[in-house]
């Protein structure tokens, strides 16, 4: 992988040395620059392919188009030698320098032909165009800001905020839709004026404008008769070809295993596709979920070369270091932070599981989903809108009227149930999003901030059509905003930050295509999660691993309230700060530190990270910039913070 960054309409050459080197953990061995008439474009690489002759930027033959590129394509070999056939002269053995000819060869529907993980910049010089392009499911992160004709575009938002064409102002209706959501989802960032270029997209700038078309949509075209078996056989013979896809690397290369179904599907079929020893790794935080035993299991299994890594968990400690490479205030991002930088110690590449839950129901909210789907469909929203919802809220009032906090957990699952018939507000509550109460506003909200949109206008689309499959519509809404904005961000920013490589089999798009045409009754059976994957992979794997029960790979929030939160909090979210920013009702903040710890309170302790992690980031990002000019990252002492 690596980091790219860029700018049209002027010429600053310190600023995009500057912008290159705040990105230079995600590729220490190299970097190199263009500059012209009209663009500027930065990289630095980690050298994955073509270790020797693959510099960026890359041009074509008469160096009249040029590109930057994080990422791989996994198909570049095959479309190689289609361009080869086609006389393309190739000056590298990597992957990126296809970008150029396949732009020569399709224009802007280049990407349509690209089969791997992306995000880059292509410069047609003759043109004075300017393409930006990331990957069908958004894996390779981009972002952009754009004003008076002015384009800057990066992988990460710390390198624009270097940029003094742009202001560092909080995006209040962002802020908004983290806090309830614990992510950050669709086009908008934590900074006013900048944007993520959504996945499967293509921005085209030309003569100081631009535009922004979709190249690629996800079409569930569900097949129900189909045999059981063929549905097997095609998940096993789809996932081991995407993994044979990723193995392509001129570095060593692991996996990460939990023990759980993906990861150890992925050793398993690997097992099949190479003869060269498997790297896996695992780590545990001295908790009850932790999962060393399943690990070791799959590891003797397949005789892989196992590391194992175990710790106590500190999470606070590592709080501003992770909100610097994340960029936002987020709660679950310590895990993937250190098994990256234990996985970097011996490998520079690895394959992970994401994306198969989202694939095949295995997520435990699944198994509320699956069950209300006949009630969803039957129970008019007349109903549930002028009845069951005002008995939703008198449930509200009467249990925050009480001020008995760990019953809160209970109410949700009541104010759930009397959301049937209304799939958006049921799915949303069962995620914990808050904002469907106007109460809660001001709980946590100080009085006079501007009215912002509630979280369900935007999961509305999602389960627009009353009548359509409640557990598949569910699957396609997390694919296109949890799975992107919260998981994919968290892999790619916590493996970056350790020079680390993170690979996803599951979502090859050929597997993506096959997997959403999988009818919902064949992922979930008798209100089992993964039915259809898991006889899949029965051949492959162990009865232990097939029967195994889900643990989230999470830090427990009320383990931590009780260990260091709270007492982090208090000196952080001090009255005179809370009060200072303007932004949060500090009475409410008190409440839950003075309230004794209980377990039933996990969603006041997640509250309190994350404003927590906020105090720390508009510290960090708005007051201080984020960074000085260099690269140096500001002080990751997390007392430094203390009031």
């Amino acid at each position: 992988m690596c980091g790219i960054c860029g700018f049209t309409g002027f010429k600053d050459e310190a600023l995009l040395r500057d912008m290159t080197d705040i990105l230079k953990h995600r590729g220490p061995d190299d970097s190199g620059a263009y500059q012209d008439a009209g663009i500027s474009l930065g990289h630095c690489r980690l050298s994955i392919i073509d270790l020797h002759t693959g510099h960026q930027p890359i041009h074509n033959e008469d160096q009249s188009l040029w590109v930057v590129y994080n990422g791989e394509i996994y198909n570049f070999p095959e479309l190689k030698k289609d361009l080869l056939n086609k006389g393309h002269k190739f000056y590298t053995a990597s992957d990126t320098e296809v970008l150029v000819h396949l732009y020569e060869e399709y224009g802007d529907k280049l990407a349509d032909k690209l089969n791997g993980i992306f995000a880059f910049a292509l410069w047609d010089k003759r043109n004075k165009k300017l393409l930006l392009v990331r990957d069908q499911l958004g894996v390779k992160p981009l972002y952009y800001y754009f004003n008076n004709g002015i384009l800057l575009f990066s992988s990460e938002l710390k390198a624009l905020l270097l940029a003094t064409q742009i202001k560092r102002q909080l995006d209040f209706q962002s802020l908004h839709y983290f806090l309830n959501l614990r992510f950050l989802p669709g086009e908008g960032t934590l900074f006013s004026g900048i944007k993520k270029l959504p996945p499967a997209s293509i921005l085209s700038y030309q003569h100081q404008t631009f535009n922004i078309q979709k190249y690629w949509r996800l079409t569930p075209r569900i097949q129900s008769n189909r045999r059981l078996e063929d549905y097997q056989e095609g998940i096993v013979h789809h996932l081991k070809q995407a993994i044979k896809r990723q193995l392509i690397s001129d570095v060593p290369l692991g996996v990460f295993l939990s023990g759980g179904m993906d990861s150890s599907s992925i050793v398993a079929l690997m097992s099949q596709v190479t003869s060269a020893p498997i790297n896996t790794f695992c780590m545990a935080f001295g908790e009850p979920t932790d999962e060393l035993t399943d690990a070791k299991l799959i590891a003797r299994q397949f005789n892989t070369r196992h590391h194992e890594l175990s710790i106590e968990p500190d999470p606070l400690k590592y709080l501003p270091q992770v909100i610097w490479h994340a960029e936002e205030p987020k709660v679950n991002l310590l895990q993937g932070y250190l098994i990256s930088r234990f996985a970097a110690q011996h490998v520079k590449v690895a394959l992970g599981g994401l994306g198969g839950d989202e694939l095949f129901a295995g997520y435990t909210s699944n198994q509320f989903i699956y069950p209300s789907q006949t009630l969803q469909r039957l129970l008019p929203q007349i109903i549930t809108r002028q009845v069951l919802s005002r008995l939703s809220s008198l449930i509200f009032k009467l249990q925050d009227k009480s001020g008995l906090l760990q019953y809160d957990e209970y109410r949700r699952g009541l104010q759930m149930l009397l959301s049937l018939g209304d799939k958006a507000r049921y799915y949303l509550i069962l995620r914990n999003v808050w904002d469907y109460e106007a109460a809660n506003y001001k709980h946590i909200y100080a009085d006079g901030l501007p009215i912002v949109n509630q979280v369900k206008e935007l999961y509305a689309p999602y389960f627009a059509d009353a009548s359509a499959n409640f557990l598949e519509q569910t699957l396609l809404a997390e694919l296109h905003t949890k799975l992107v904005d919260d998981f994919l961000l968290n892999e790619d920013r916590m493996s970056m930050a350790n020079s680390l490589e993170v690979r996803v089999p599951f979502l090859d798009r050929d597997l993506v295509e096959y997997a959403f045409n999988i009818p919902g009754n064949l992922k979930i059976k008798g209100n089992r999660p993964k039915y259809i994957f898991k006889a899949a992979m029965t051949p492959h794997l162990p009865k232990a691993t097939l029967n195994k029960k889900k643990w989230g790979f999470a830090i427990n929030p009320y383990f931590q309230f009780k260990k260091d939160l709270k007492y982090t909090a208090e000196r952080i979210l001090t009255p005179r700060r809370v009060k200072e920013r303007g932004l949060f009702n500090y009475a409410y903040i008190k409440q839950i530190l003075d309230y004794p710890a209980h377990p039933r309170m996990r969603w006041h302790y997640m509250l309190l990270w994350m404003l927590v992690g906020f105090e720390i980031w508009h510290q960090m990002f708005i007051d201080g910039g984020g960074s000085p000019p260099g690269g140096s990252p500001p002080d990751f002492d997390i007392e430094s913070y203390y009031e």
